[in-house]
């Protein structure tokens, strides 16, 4: 359709009674918004005939040179479709929230001794997974108390399978020791069970059987297996004052409530397993503005959950139409799940709590956000820039010249933004030469931006002295982007935090901010955020480096050999630590080649 001859009124003419997707682009062809409906024609046409719609959605609808339409068998497949495509187009006028790639939960390896640890990532037919948890605090917090009563191993299998006598978990009690033998494959298996049951939050069921098999033990006169498993009852009666009974149910629930202050809306996820409460995840949306709670809470629901697991409930507030939803999680999960908003006793105070959860992260929100704005107007005020929002920093990291790495952090909108941080491995310089290096990394991020791609900075912040910030004066004459501020940020003589010199390079004489202006600890903030980005990077860079030539310079060692080697010790501690009987026993390792690495390794 061609976007000049677009007539709204002609186009709603033609659609029909039925559930889809509707996408509306603008001139150029980039898709401003996607959404769904139960009828394409009457939800279409309510963007054109309404006199009430918020001042951002006028704007997007004056726009609009085009829409696309797809029917859809049902109004749950609406929902799904229409999901993929805000992830995939990320639509500029689209509620989105930030995509946690996975959330951690505690597995139950399926070996013969399983490994009780802490996971992320995709899940796996042959183990047992617990979860998700809101965080990882919340996950481990749960496998220190679970190793208190039930002393399941936690190391890797590299470490399990070559140990020779047990390590210093089992001397402090938080370990049977099955990987010497210390403890029968049967009695393990015991253990395991009932740590699953914890998980699952029957507590009273696992109470019953170490009583039970208490008094078995005791009548059989078997008093050491007796006092053990007293001892785990007491550990268990422990661990529940702490932390595991908050619930006298099983239940499996999330709860969600949406709250708006000031015009910021927050979403606070909080998770309920086993009856026992988790703890509290919040969420910021993006592209909000203007539009209802209960709006931002259905674009929650199907952005969050339509690509991770979902409990049977899910609590929310405010209360919103979830048909759709409803049926299209209780088809993914294969169980019924059920959205309500109207609660009473136990859930009502999780709804509540909720709530009072999401408005105080609203409120330290505004905390914050009105510290950086301090900080943003301060340094707005002394660099002369009133229009100053987002800054770009670059820092350079090596040693003695090796693995160098340059990093590129970004702080936009009052905020540091880790999604648009770039890290850039440098080659083809000589080590050392930061200049070079400095000189590689601006190149490359903006010769990007010189053909049309990216945002484009205010203020551009280069560690280090005006060596350094000569060079990115050439950088940015020579992509013929000399608007852009340009800034050093040297240590000072005596090198110490608040006596940074800021060079400027229409200054001769460094600027230099008292060391309490909040213009310079917006600064240091910026700054030291780029240098731990860029350690990180090269630490990451220089052990993989020196993991891979250590192993490539004994002779008779390739690619296999190598990947076989460290996948079997877990890295190359794991080889450093191994003995030669141990190296032979790895596949395509003779006795003779394996006395040979650990010559060279020693």
């Amino acid at each position: 359709m061609n976007p000049i001859s677009f007539d709204p009124k002609a186009f709603v003419a033609s659609l029909p009674l039925l559930p889809g997707v509707y996408r509306m682009l603008d001139a150029s062809g980039q898709v401003l918004y996607v959404g769904k409906a139960g009828q394409l024609k009457k939800r279409v046409s309510s963007y054109f005939q309404k006199t009430n719609i918020s001042p951002r959605i006028r704007l997007m609808v004056s726009h609009i040179a085009n829409i696309e339409i797809t029917v859809t068998r049902t109004e749950a497949e609406a929902l799904l479709l229409e999901n993929n495509l805000i992830k995939s187009l990320k639509p500029r006028y689209n509620i989105l929230f930030r995509d946690d790639k996975s959330y951690p939960y505690i597995v139950l390896t399926g070996e013969q001794f399983p490994r009780l640890a802490y996971y992320r990532g995709a899940t796996a037919r042959q183990h047992q997974y617990f979860g998700p948890y809101p965080n990882s605090y919340a996950a481990k917090e749960s496998i220190t108390l679970l190793q208190k009563v039930f002393r399941l191993r936690t190391c890797e299998d590299s470490v399990f399978n070559n140990r020779t006598r047990p390590c210093l978990l089992h001397q402090i009690q938080r370990c049977t020791a099955p990987c010497v033998g210390l403890i029968s494959v049967e009695d393990y298996a015991t253990d395991v069970r009932n740590a699953a049951l914890m998980l699952q939050g029957k507590h009273d069921e696992v109470e019953v059987r170490l009583r039970t098999a208490m008094e078995q033990a005791s009548a059989a006169q078997h008093y050491e297996q007796a006092a053990a498993l007293r001892d785990q009852l007491q550990a268990l009666h422990t661990v529940q004052q702490k932390q595991f009974m908050e619930s006298g149910k099983a239940t499996d629930a999330d709860i969600v409530a949406v709250v708006e202050l000031n015009g910021v809306i927050c979403v606070n996820l909080a998770m309920v397993r086993g009856g026992r409460h988790l703890g509290d995840k919040h969420f910021f949306p993006q592209n909000a503005e203007g539009q209802s709670v209960a709006e931002v809470l259905e674009a929650f629901l199907a952005q969050h959950y339509l690509s991770r697991s979902v409990p049977p409930l899910i609590l929310t507030s405010p209360e919103i139409a979830a048909e759709a939803l409803e049926t299209l999680f209780s088809e993914q999960a294969g169980h019924k799940v059920l959205i309500r908003h109207s609660a009473s006793g136990e859930r009502r105070q999780w709804l509540d709590m909720a709530q009072s959860n999401a408005l105080l992260a609203l409120q330290q929100q505004a905390g914050l956000q009105a510290g950086q704005m301090l900080r943003l107007e301060t340094l707005r005020n002394a660099l002369v820039m009133p229009q100053l929002t987002r800054i770009e920093c670059f820092d350079i990291s090596h040693t003695m010249g090796e693995a160098t790495v340059a990093s590129c952090v970004v702080y936009d909108n009052l905020a540091i933004r880790p999604t648009e941080y770039r890290r850039y491995n440098i080659t083809g310089i000589t080590g050392g030469d930061d200049y070079a290096a400095m000189r590689q990394a601006l190149l490359r991020r903006y010769q990007k931006l010189q053909q049309g791609e990216g945002k484009r900075p205010d203020l551009v912040l280069i560690d280090g002295g005006a060596g350094q910030l000569g060079v990115a004066i050439e950088v940015m004459a020579e992509l013929n982007l000399t608007d852009i501020q340009l800034m050093g940020v040297a240590k000072g003589v005596e090198r110490k935090p608040g006596m940074e010199q800021l060079l400027l390079p229409q200054q001769e004489k460094p600027l230099q901010l008292a060391p309490d202006s909040p213009a310079l600890h917006l600064i240091q903030q910026v700054r030291d955020e780029a240098h731990r980005f860029a350690i990180t990077g090269h630490r990451a860079q220089r052990g993989k480096a020196r993991t891979a030539s250590m192993l490539e310079e004994i002779s008779g060692i390739g690619e296999k050999r190598r990947r076989n080697l460290l996948a079997r010790f877990g890295g190359l501690k794991g080889v450093l630590q191994a003995s030669v009987e141990e190296l032979a026993q790895v596949e395509g390792i003779s006795p003779a080649l394996a006395e040979k690495i650990h010559q060279q390794l020693h």
